[in-house]
């Protein structure tokens, strides 16, 4: 599949707002506008990153999970989920799966993890959960504990029903004892902002976006054990103690066991 660099993609869109340079001018000119729209919208992306981070290391460290399963990762950047869990536990083994070509161009140089463990990137649209199942028991035992992150991609299934569907068919494969972290965009702060942000960028030609609740967040744990604090703004999920309590942001999140 070739890149098409005549319209914007969130990926690369998410990788300007976060202070990389894999994007072309269509989307830093798109990411602009969406910012002007949606000021919120970096401190979105910051803020998201920073909470994956927070994810990763405590399900290393604290539960001992050595297998992840991160969809719609995007572009690779500084403290990808190979590198933080594998600092912690070298042989973890992660698999990427993301749609954008750009992100297959780069994951050969960018996601080298460590000899004792193994990284690996798949190419797939999140809507083909069965295939990205099938493709990642390549790398992934699915008879031990696995964490299936879904950070940034369930809002890219507009058609609610399909969304849940694909959740669940994702988390009935994964065995007891394995988590699902989910992390993605609401409209609960600037709800205007949000819809012209995504206005906009759909208008140029980047993917629809659908903005959730937090309830219906939630409702992809159903069946599951949520951890605390529960579904929260995504910069209120365990942050530093020392930070304070963060603004709420336009952005939810969850992490669960699957009993």
């Amino acid at each position: 599949m070739e890149i098409d660099t005549t319209r914007p993609h969130p990926a690369r869109m998410w990788n300007y707002w976060l202070g990389g340079t894999d994007n072309f001018p269509i989307d830093r000119q798109v990411g602009d506008q969406v910012i002007a729209a949606f000021p919120a919208a970096r401190e979105v992306a910051r803020q998201s990153r920073a909470c994956l981070g927070r994810m990763v290391r405590y399900l290393a460290e604290e539960e001992g999970i050595r297998q992840f399963l991160d969809i719609g990762s995007g572009l690779p950047t500084h403290d990808n989920t190979h590198e933080m869990a594998q600092r912690i536990a070298p042989e973890s083994r992660v698999v990427y799966v993301d749609s954008d070509p750009m992100v297959l161009a780069h994951a050969s140089a960018l996601l080298a993890g460590r000899p004792e463990g193994r990284t690996s990137y798949l190419q797939h649209d999140v809507r083909e959960p069965a295939r990205i199942l099938e493709a990642a028991r390549d790398v992934l035992d699915f008879t031990r504990p696995v964490a299936l992150i879904l950070f940034g991609i369930m809002g890219n299934v507009i058609d609610d029903d399909e969304a849940t569907a694909i959740v669940r068919h994702l988390v009935d494969a994964l065995p007891p004892g394995s988590f699902v972290a989910v992390n993605d965009g609401t409209g609960e702060v600037d709800r205007e902002g949000r819809e012209e942000a995504v206005r906009i960028a759909v208008e140029k030609g980047s993917t629809p976006y659908t903005a959730r609740t937090s309830e219906e967040i939630a409702a992809f744990f159903d069946g599951l054990d949520l951890l605390e604090p529960g579904v929260v703004s995504t910069s209120r999920w365990r942050p530093d103690p020392s930070s304070g309590i963060p603004e709420k942001i336009d952005a939810s999140c969850g992490l669960a066991r699957k009993p």
